[in-house]
């Protein structure tokens, strides 16, 4: 069975009927953010927001939508991974309506529903949250609006934000957006965006936009062009049918993506984190751009991260780009990447230090430079494979049906490796037994300083890729050609082989 981390994959069964192409990942560090000044004012008591969103770090304020100055701001916003909706007025906040429940998983998609409409003599049904199909019900705070008051959101003449707070360049919101939309004098259910399915249960999207009314300022964001311009063809076309299109900021194509509710692609998990001795290494991995990119906050500092998802049979393909500094010795190679046991306890500095539950294949300074294999503390040269330079690519190939691991480098596998050789192995550099096969196996990786990293690959790249390859069900963006058999780490493909 697949191992994925607790929480609303977005449907990981194999068949969704209906598929979400595209996201837009943000990265809190680039400041990135969607913005527009309507042509025309919306309805300001009655409106739906819905959102899809992967998080990639949670604790701290992230602004999911804001409009207003310093003294006046309307925001929904996860404060403390709590999700809460509120006005500002310049000295505190007269309306707050926030969650008990904090939002951390990272793993899968949340599917977010802000409905509003204070025409209603009911305070708490002026504001309604919903969260995969589900009314929050709990709050740590419940101050409702007035009767018959009017939010600042996407007014003619205003700016309205997305991941940012307002006027202010801050409070950016992380990781992966998807299916945006905002009803314009509606105040809708989430059943007008979504289903639970049938078989699974899970809270999945639909395809509603012929089925709702948008209004004059209403919006649908699906994130399928990749300009830069605030047009049709841009990150933030209104594909609504209001032409009411973003601009986008510190957003550029690399930023598209196919990582979605409805196929959820693996990313690194920073809710785990190495622990040796009484060095906590979790505070001292920075993640970036969804969570495909860690880097040490300093130099010589070792953490080991691993993916959001695993399994122990089916046959698994991923690529990682090396980015180097040039420098020659063992602290300034990359350090160990492969994969690790789901029993894995965080507790060796590296990837193979003295233990068998993980492998981890890196650099070494050694008579003559090149590749090896850590594992159970043993490090094993692997033979011919002595190349290494800034950009280039390493392959993996994990045969758990078999039990073979392989290894390449710049589109060959190291040791005439042949990943679809079967039982045989032909070429594999490591082979589980029996023991290791019954655990969930998850791709992982150790840094060890701040110059020297790797940008990791599940399919879903965060850097740009030369020549497209995806895996033989057309999921995954790879560089090189994905071997016969062999898939990309997404819901979906573990839905079918994990």
């Amino acid at each position: 069975m697949p191992l994925i981390l607790p929480g609303n994959v977005g449907s990981a069964t194999a068949a969704t009927g209906y598929d979400v192409a595209n996201s837009l990942r943000l990265n809190v560090a680039n400041t990135a953010y969607l913005s527009v000044n309507m042509g025309t004012s919306s309805n300001r008591r009655i409106w739906t927001f819905s959102i899809w969103h992967k998080k990639s770090t949670f604790g701290g304020t992230q602004n999911i939508v804001g409009t207003g100055g310093s003294s006046d701001q309307n925001h929904i916003v996860y404060e403390n991974s709590q999700l809460t909706v509120r006005h500002y007025n310049g000295s505190a906040n007269d309306i707050r309506v926030g969650t008990n429940r904090q939002f951390e998983d990272v793993s899968a998609f949340y599917h977010i529903v802000v409905a509003v409409d204070t025409t209603q003599g009911t305070a708490a049904n002026r504001v309604k949250i919903y969260v995969n199909g589900v009314q929050e019900t709990s709050f740590e705070e419940a101050t409702y609006p007035d009767q018959n008051y009017d939010w600042d959101f996407f007014q003619n003449g205003a700016d309205t934000y997305i991941s940012r707070r307002g006027h202010n360049d801050e409070s950016h919101l992380d990781g992966y957006i998807a299916e945006v939309a905002w009803l314009d004098g509606t105040q809708a259910a989430p059943t007008a965006f979504g289903e639970f399915d049938s078989d699974s249960g899970i809270w999945k999207p639909k395809d509603f936009k012929s089925d709702v009314t948008f209004g004059d300022a209403g919006f649908y964001l699906e994130f399928k062009e990749s300009g830069t311009s605030q047009n049709s063809s841009g990150l933030g076309a209104d594909t609504s049918g209001q032409t009411n299109h973003f601009a986008v900021t510190n957003l550029a194509a690399d930023h598209q993506t196919t990582d979605t509710c409805t196929n959820n692609f693996m990313t690194l998990n920073p809710l785990i984190g190495t622990s040796v001795g009484s060095t906590d290494y979790l505070d001292n991995q920075v993640y970036s751009e969804g969570n495909t990119i860690i880097i040490p906050n300093s130099t010589d500092n070792y953490g080991t991260a691993s993916g959001t998802f695993g399994a122990n049979k089916g046959k698994w393909y991923w690529e990682a780009q090396i980015i180097w500094n040039g420098t020659s010795n063992n602290a300034n190679f990359p350090k160990q990447i492969g994969f690790m046991r789901e029993d894995y306890e965080y507790t060796k500095s590296y990837l193979g230090q003295n233990d068998d539950q993980t492998w981890g294949v890196g650099f070494a300074d050694l008579s003559t430079d090149g590749w090896g294999l850590d594992h159970n503390g043993s490090f094993s040269a692997i033979s011919g494979a002595t190349t290494l330079a800034d950009d280039k690519m390493v392959m993996f190939a994990l045969d758990l049906d078999n039990g073979k691991f392989y290894m390449g480098y710049d589109g060959t596998f190291f040791t005439s490796g042949d990943p679809t050789s079967g039982a045989t192995g032909t070429g594999a550099i490591a082979t589980l037994d029996s023991t290791d096969l019954s655990f969930i196996n998850i791709p992982a990786l150790t840094n060890a300083t701040n110059t020297t990293h790797y940008k990791m690959n599940f399919g879903n790249p965060a850097y740009a890729i030369a020549s497209s390859n995806a895996d033989g069900n057309g999921y995954g963006n790879f560089e090189f050609a994905v071997p016969s058999g062999y898939f990309s780490w997404c819901t979906k493909n573990l839905a079918e082989y994990g």
